[in-house]
């Protein structure tokens, strides 16, 4: 069946028609590089990065841009804040980032544009806005003027009044219009900047994404992604510099957006503690847990971010590796119609889940050809949602970052002694052995090709 898509810009489901159905192209706000990713940064990145494998399977062509901001306010500031220099600053936060997604399993985009690579496509880009009366230069300042484009508010479907009300907008004596926004802004001394024709200085951050989209996907392109707190001010002005400065051109012809994040029931905030990067739930939780309870609600709703929630997802994904260990699944098993279903159905990963949940029961129930069909079946299902990519033994032998934990080889030497003793009819000291083991959160499993064991 077909790809069906919520389309921000016009409230409905749509049937996905690409510009080329031979090369799709996708654009995804990136991060802004100045501190550690937390868990509601991820979402989107796990919400598109399953989008991007079902474009991959259905279409022949893919091209997945997704940007690094790395010239903006907060990286100064945390520069000046804490003295290290900005260029180290942000190569160490993207190294992190990178990390903290791969363990994810969120594949990496295939253009990855930076904002200083680009400044030569922004400045050009705000030439043309201000040659055909969209912006205007004002004590170094260039703004786009806000009242020359009569659409404006059309993705977030409210006026020009209602979204100057709604807004922080800077007041400023320069300005002609309260809604008139930054495109290039003067650089003070000690600050990152270039020349142009407007003086020595760097670009707005909504100029940024328009100038990156249009270099590598051209005018107009097929999918504009990101979390919906971005939908205004950043995408409504993203539209207006796109359109206004290319004879009224779309940007993106689909707007897809993720819901809000909140951490057992709260809006995430440092000062409640419930504020969790990416990296520090890395050291309790294995990542692919992470990313299924990313993925347990419909992307398009609020995912409400527990403790609890990533408990129930490591145990879930326990049964579904236990279903897949003994002899391995075949690797080239064709995806269940049901599960590509679900997600051509506007991505809907909580069916995708279930069927995963049955697929696992099938598999354990079935013997011999069935059995290694199901448990084909299965693999396919969980790796085209990031899933199960791991061989069940290593995912078994996970064990978080904690002061104390037995390694590997200590649980092997320890099942080494328990078998000799049984095999010396020892049998108390082979049950003490096991009994230590479990309170150490280790499980032995004897079978006929031997004792295996897992963690957890």
């Amino acid at each position: 069946m077909p790809l069906d898509l919520t389309n921000t810009l016009t409230r409905r489901k749509e049937r996905f028609e690409p510009l080329d159905p031979g090369h799709v192209g996708m654009y995804v706000c990136g991060p802004t590089v100045y501190d550690t990713a937390h868990i509601g940064n991820a979402r989107p990145v796990v919400v598109f990065d399953v989008l991007y494998r079902l474009l991959k399977r259905l279409y022949p062509k893919v091209t997945y841009v997704r940007n690094i901001t790395d010239v903006d306010d907060k990286i100064i500031d945390r520069s000046r804040a804490s003295g290290e220099p900005i260029e180290a600053l942000t190569r160490r936060t993207t190294d992190l980032y990178h990390a903290d997604m791969d363990a994810l399993n969120a594949l990496r985009p295939d253009v990855e544009p930076r904002a200083t690579h680009h400044i030569g496509h922004m400045v050009a880009l705000i030439g043309v806005l201000v040659e055909r009366g969209h912006a205007y230069a004002a004590e170094g300042h260039v703004l786009f003027s806000v009242p020359s484009m009569a659409e404006y508010g059309q993705l977030s479907r409210r006026s020009q009044d209602e979204l100057i009300a709604g807004a922080r907008v800077e007041v400023a004596p320069y300005k002609r219009d309260p809604s008139d926004f930054v495109l290039w802004k003067p650089s003070r001394e000690g600050e990152p900047g270039w020349d142009s024709p407007w003086g020595r200085g760097r670009p707005g951050w909504h100029i940024e994404c328009s100038a990156m989209a249009k270099e590598h996907l051209g005018v107009t392109f097929d999918i504009h992604g990101g979390g919906l707190d971005l939908i205004f001010p950043h995408h409504e002005n993203e539209i207006a510099q796109s359109r206004c400065a290319h004879h009224g051109d779309p940007l993106a012809r689909y707007w897809v957006h993720n819901g809000f994040v909140t951490v057992e029931g709260e809006k995430m905030s440092k000062s409640l503690g419930n504020f969790f990067t990416v990296n520090e739930l890395l050291d309790e939780h294995p990542g692919e847990a992470i990313r299924l309870t990313l993925l347990s609600a419909h992307y398009r709703q609020p995912l409400d971010f527990t403790k609890d929630g990533l408990r129930q997802s490591k145990l879930a994904l326990d049964r579904w590796y236990q279903a897949l260990r003994g002899d391995p699944a075949p690797v080239d098993a064709e995806l269940p119609f049901e599960v590509l279903a679900a997600l051509e159905d506007d991505l809907n990963t909580p069916l995708a889940i279930s069927h995963l949940h049955e697929l696992a029961t099938a598999a354990n129930k079935a013997e011999g050809a069935a059995k290694a069909a199901a448990k084909g079946a299965l693999l396919a299902a969980g790796r085209e949602l990031g899933l199960l990519e791991q061989e069940p033994e290593a995912w078994f032998r996970w064990a978080p970052k904690a002061a104390g934990a037995l390694s590997d080889e200590a649980i092997e030497q320890a099942i080494a002694d328990r078998q000799a003793a049984r095999k010396a009819k020892n049998f108390a000291e082979a049950d003490r052995i096991r009994k230590e083991l479990a309170e150490q959160g280790v499980t032995l499993e004897d079978g006929p090709k031997g004792t295996t064991w897992k963690r957890g």
